[in-house]
């Protein structure tokens, strides 16, 4: 699983059969690194979202039918960015 961080959203109106539903995102890892995600929980803007990857994503979107390798499982409540100052 990754923590990234949702840029926006990701507009597609022509799709092929096994995406025609989905919700997409623009995700990105600190350092920059843009990624498109499914997004099956309604992440916005700024949040925080950990993500699972490969075959592990088909089974989070719940539909193996749904061609994805990278979703959204949820939404992070609470979490500082590596170069926040660590208490520890």
């Amino acid at each position: 699983m990754q923590i990234l961080q949702v840029e926006g959203s990701l507009v597609c109106t022509s799709r092929i059969d096994g995406l025609k539903h989905s919700v997409f995102r623009v995700v990105r890892d600190e350092n920059g690194k843009r990624q498109a995600a499914t997004d099956p929980v309604g992440a916005k803007p700024g949040d925080w979202v950990f993500l699972a990857s490969g075959s592990a994503a088909r089974f989070a979107a719940g539909d193996f039918e749904i061609l994805t390798d990278l979703t959204i499982c949820g939404v992070l409540d609470q979490w500082p960015p590596h170069d926040a100052t660590n208490s520890d």
